[in-house]
């Protein structure tokens, strides 16, 4: 038993056994404490537990914690490779108990690991404890049975934990294992205590108090235990090994780097070799747990860390990228502790192979500059700052790599100059911002995004966590409080409130600290990264540098993740059935509904839109994992994914797919790829339901969709099953009846129809007798005329009722006058063929459209038709034509 899997395993289910509850690791970015960089000890999921801010269902727990200490005050990335156990990336194996048992327990559980789970000679094993702690003393003489020898009083704080400058507290106790004389080094408290003889693997925090003020310290009511274990180092113990880098994990990734390199490692490339392990570590659980490349806060000492594995890959004569092939190798060995692993690979990859592909280009053009910058300068001379500061911001050649490349030749930079130039870029950047119009409303983004930086956006992977708040703005300026009652723009230093862009809204939710609350009702995105929370404060007052909790409207989050992937699966739906000619040409992602707008020229029929609901729904009940990757813009289009309408794109993209094609061009491949940076469900089944609802003509060739998902969808549909039934209860038939129901009364509707037309035309023209007509018939000079004011005729249906007077007349002008509802007038005229010659149809019936107040009219010699605004008036139309006849 001495496999890092195996010795993982082991500790967690001793601890088990013994009343724990195994909890996984949380994420590498913080949630709960926001003044770290990144989490690097086990207890920091625990923090509110024992500060008594959340109280939990367990009073033991036993965890396995991811670690990272490459950024802020815990940084051991320049020591990694030339140190037998300094990791950027380290396992933090520990058991915590929280109010429960405490120092005699805690001693004994670890005892009896060490010595009987895990063998280590009790000969080999010392301990230190805090020089006032005779309780803990007591203790491990009584279970290890330790002389005092072997009991290390430590004075300074190395052996008194403390979670700051206020808070829980207590005394430690370090356990040690002498590796031998063979290996340079004293005991602790010793002055060759920095050799590596004597080991560090496991230390015990005894949390007995807290620290009130700087002077007052009190005694906790339930004091608690906080353990932790490196299993790296632990490993290396049981392993037999000297450094950890030559334990069963890290021998295979350095035999999977050698093996893509074709060269073994030797006493002059070791080193490299061993950052490349350890920093692909550290890597790929940063990228799995939501943080990318960047140059700024986290992104940065990501990109820090990935580069500077590249840089010792180019040493070791790699000429292409290296890292993202050794990913399947990590997954390997780590997959089945931490499935995130597995779930991110692609992106992982992705991510190393666009980050190195790029650094590879970065470091020839930045190398050639820098090499003609200096070709005239000597051992001791100093680079100036200016020139630095090109490198850095016209050709993307970071400052420290600058150094790096310098310090083999002994050239430093002026950092002053270096400093100098980006204060004058950012004062010219401002006035630009200032003169640049409409953006000038604004400015006051600028300036907050300049003092607070970009926002850390922790939403892909969360919707809580805490921050500090770094600015808050009222009334387009920057305040140091706002009130109860007061709207207020809050920016906080990371938050996993989505700022609104590509269609989709932004989060609202809750802000909360000591005292004060705010109700958040929009996030927007401002001034290039700058997250602003709009909202108002319901309760005490928030000020700049208050601690918060931030947390998203879980239910509303929800609701946009289904119908922004919802959206993506529409889309690739459309290009199926309507063709690739189909483009996304604008979008709405809210909470209750989805709406995009689409290129096709013509309506979408109706079977065309079934079949596009359908072809999303499979994708849905695939219930397909909905993958991220991180790419350039060039290879993800490349690859198919499809980039949006009116979207901004950097240089790297997110990539996110999601579903499997059933068939056509898509069968057995990724159905929808698309450039988004937005937020999306996990599964395709989260999106529960796609149901078309409306598709509407919004400009030439611009067609907009309508769409609801999960409960939305199902309450709409059963809204229709409602009327459905109401509508067969009316009708008296089955709800299955209702549309053979509702054709047979349409049909026997328009059959009453054509009856009633005919009856009012039998009425208009004089009634049922054959007679009719010929009795209202009148000559005008000479001519046949037959004259009559109708109602309940429609203007289409006054033509056949001049064609039937022109047959009554047989010779002659026949006028008819329709007058509808709304008060307004339709006037034909009809003249017989035997005298179109005389008389113009088109003629007379614009004498008739005058009189109603019209004007105008057209049609043929013998058949036209006009209206006028006033209904009232169809005697005087009339008489207008017979006066018209008359005076020919």
């Amino acid at each position: 038993m001495s496999g890092v899997n195996e010795i993982r395993s082991t500790f967690l289910d001793y601890f088990q056994k013994n009343g724990h509850e195994v909890i996984p690791s949380s994420p590498l970015v913080p949630r709960n404490d926001p003044t770290l960089m990144f989490v690097n000890a086990g207890m920091v999921q625990f923090k509110n537990v024992f500060t008594g801010l959340e109280t939990r269902s367990y009073s033991r727990a036993t965890t396995a914690q991811k670690s990272v200490r490459a950024g802020g005050k815990h940084n051991d990335l320049d020591n990694v490779g030339y140190t037998a156990r300094h990791l950027t990336f380290f396992e933090m194996l520990g058991n915590f108990s929280f109010g429960d048992y405490f120092k005699e327990r805690a001693i004994e559980l670890a005892w009896n690991l060490i010595t009987k789970e895990f063998g280590l000679s009790k000969d080999k094993l010392l301990v230190t404890v805090y020089h006032t702690d005779d309780e803990a003393v007591g203790y491990w003489k009584k279970i290890a049975g330790f002389s005092d020898d072997r009991i290390i009083r430590i004075a300074t704080s190395d052996n008194f934990w403390a979670m700051g400058d206020t808070g829980p507290c207590g005394p430690c106790s370090e356990i040690f294992i002498d590796r031998g004389e063979h290996i340079w080094g004293g005991p602790p408290g010793s002055p060759e205590e920095d050799g590596d003889r004597f080991l560090e693997f496991w230390n015990l925090v005894f949390m007995q108090y807290e620290q009130v003020t700087k002077e007052e310290r009190v005694a906790l009511p339930r004091p608690s235990i906080d353990t932790g274990m490196g299993l790296e180092r632990m490993a290396s113990i049981l392993q037999g090994v000297e450094s950890v880098f030559e334990t069963d994990l890290f021998r295979h990734l350095i035999d999977v780097t050698a093996s893509a390199l074709g060269r073994a490692p030797d006493a002059d490339t070791v080193a490299s070799f061993r950052v490349i392990a350890d920093h692909l570590r550290s890597s790929s659980f940063l990228v799995a747990d939501g943080v990318l490349p960047s140059n700024e806060g986290r992104g940065y000492v990501l990109r820090r860390i990935m580069r500077r594995a590249m840089r010792h890959a180019q040493l070791l004569g790699a000429n292409e990228p290296l890292m993202w092939k050794l990913v399947p190798a990590l997954v390997r060995e780590m997959g089945q502790a931490y499935p995130e692993l597995g779930r991110g690979e692609a992106l992982i990859t992705e991510t190393l192979k666009l980050e190195e592909t790029r650094f590879g280009k970065t470091l020839a053009r930045g190398l050639g500059l820098l090499a003609d910058a200096t070709e005239t300068l000597g051992d001791g001379d100093m680079l100036d700052g200016e020139t630095a500061f090109k490198l850095y911001d016209t050709y993307g050649f970071p400052l420290d790599l600058t150094q790096d490349a310098l310090r083999q030749r002994n050239i430093s930079v002026n950092l002053a100059g270096f400093t100098e130039a980006m204060e004058r870029q950012k004062a010219e950047a401002r006035a630009n911002w200032a003169g640049s119009g409409e953006a000038a409303t604004e400015t006051v983004w600028f300036s907050v995004r300049e003092k607070a930086g970009a926002t850390e956006f922790l939403g892909y992977e969360t919707e809580q966590a805490e921050g500090i708040v770094l600015s808050l703005v009222k009334d387009g300026a920057v305040v140091d409080a706002a009130k109860e009652g007061e709207q207020v723009a809050v920016i906080v230093n990371q938050t996993p409130f989505y700022g609104e862009s590509g269609g989709q809204m932004g989060d609202t939710g809750i802000i909360s600290g000591e005292g004060f609350s705010i109700e958040v009702s929009d996030t927007q995105r401002k001034a290039d990264g700058l997250f602003v929370h709009n909202g108002k404060v319901t309760k005490g007052a928030v000020k700049t540098g208050a601690a918060v909790e931030l947390k998203v409207d879980h239910a509303r989050r929800t609701r946009l993740r289904a119908n922004h992937s919802a959206t993506h699966l529409i889309h690739e739906a459309l290009r199926e059935v309507l063709g690739t000619h189909v483009a996304q040409k604008g979008s709405l992602v809210a909470p209750e509904r989805l709406r995009f707008d689409i290129s096709h020229n013509k309506p979408i029929a109706l079977e065309e839109l079934e079949e596009v609901e359908r072809m999303a729904n499979e994708i849905v009940v695939q219930n397909s994992p909905v993958t991220t990757r991180l790419m350039s813009v060039d290879d993800a289009i490349a690859e198919g994914a499809m980039a949006l309408f009116g979207e901004k794109y950097g240089d790297e993209v997110r990539v996110v797919s999601m579903g499997t094609g059933v068939s056509g061009v898509k069968a057995n491949r990724p159905y929808s790829v698309e450039l988004c940076g937005g937020t999306h469900v996990r599964s395709t089944g989260d999106i529960g339901l796609v149901r078309i609802v409306a598709d509407n003509a919004v400009a030439a060739g611009v067609r907009r969709i309508e769409a609801l998902t999960g409960e939305a969808a199902r309450r709409h549909l059963d809204e229709q099953d409602r009327r459905l039934k109401a509508a067969a209860a009316t009708l008296k038939v089955a709800p299955g009846d209702v549309p053979a129901r509702v054709e047979a009364l349409l049909d026997e509707r328009k059959k009453l129809e054509r009856e009633l037309t005919e009856a009012r035309k039998k009425l208009a023209l004089g009634g049922s007798s054959a007679n009719g007509a010929a009795e209202e018939r009148e000559t005008v000079a000479g001519v046949g005329f037959l004259g009559k004011s109708v109602s309940g005729v429609t203007p289409k249906d006054l033509k056949p009722l001049a064609d039937a007077g022109k047959s009554t007349l047989g010779s002659g002008v026949v006028v008819f006058v329709g007058s509808g509802d709304d008060g307004k007038a339709s006037v034909v005229v009809g003249v017989t063929d035997d005298l179109t010659a005389r008389f113009s149809a088109v003629d007379l019936v614009r004498v008739a459209s005058a009189a109603l107040g019209g004007q105008g009219g057209g049609g043929r010699a013998d058949m036209a038709q006009a209206g006028g605004p006033d209904g009232s008036k169809a005697s005087e139309a009339i008489a207008a034509v017979r006066a018209a006849l008359a005076g020919a």
